[in-house]
């Protein structure tokens, strides 16, 4: 922490390096700066605020979905998600009937023959371009 002699010291210091011409327009700048740093510094603060009150009041609004929900009958997963009725889908969503997974036994096949080396093409080494 700077105190009085601190102070004096380096106003003097300044005096004599800008001048009494210059000071005032320093101290002018220096105001400016300092109001700038202070208005930034309140704006970030409420806007942390701010982002932090939303997230309270989202974590509120989940608990209370999940007392909600704990409120409700012991229903069956199917029955708690609404079903979609024809107007809200043209297309059905995927079964596990529908989808085709392989199984882990089997092998997986190449799809692309990029990845065989006799279809590389390289400028040097042994290999010539086709």
């Amino acid at each position: 922490m700077l105190s009085i002699p601190h102070l004096i010291v380096i106003f003097v210091v300044v005096l004599v390096v800008f001048g009494p011409q210059k000071l005032p327009e320093l101290a002018r700048g220096l105001g400016k700066l300092m109001a700038e740093l202070r208005k930034a510094s309140s704006d970030f603060r409420f806007a942390f605020e701010q982002e932090m009150r939303d997230l309270e009041r989202q974590a509120q609004e989940t608990q209370q979905q999940l007392k909600d929900s704990a409120a409700l009958p012991s229903l069956a997963p199917e029955e708690r998600v609404p079903a979609l009725t024809s107007s809200d889908s043209t297309t059905p969503a995927p079964t596990a009937e529908s989808v085709d997974v392989p199984s882990a036994t089997e092998e997986p096949t190449p799809t692309s023959s990029a990845t065989e080396p006799s279809a590389e093409k390289t400028i040097h080494g042994d290999r010539q371009p086709a």
